[in-house]
């Protein structure tokens, strides 16, 4: 989708503050941070939300993803949360699945 902007950065593995790539997801450094670790995981196939998303296949790399940073980051020790916001009530701002991996701080419940 031409005008979806995680859509260019999937297409770009050498975009700004990309952390992981492989044929199927971008990871890369939100640039709103809301933890000293942020990380947005997203296929590079456009899928707008997660009710859309039925490919098994593609939801195991988004996990591979998120696990080898969670490894990487040294999240695994501590702790760490995965965010996804789906529709505008759910808070989904731009309309391409993206996972959030948020660590390296203490998480507040409830979230928001």
């Amino acid at each position: 989708m031409s005008g979806c902007i995680f859509c260019r950065i999937a297409s770009d593995d050498k975009a700004p503050g990309v952390v992981y790539s492989d044929d199927r997801v971008v990871c890369f450094n939100d640039i709103d941070p809301k933890a000293p670790v942020h990380i947005l995981a997203v296929p590079r196939k456009h899928i707008e939300k997660l009710e859309d998303a039925t490919d098994a296949v593609l939801l195991e790399a988004l996990h591979k993803a998120i696990r080898h940073l969670v490894k990487e980051k040294g999240l695994d020790k501590a702790g760490y949360r995965v965010i996804v916001n789906s529709g505008a009530d759910g808070g989904q701002a731009v309309p391409h699945l993206h996972f959030h991996l948020l660590g390296g701080r203490h998480m507040n419940w409830p979230p928001g």
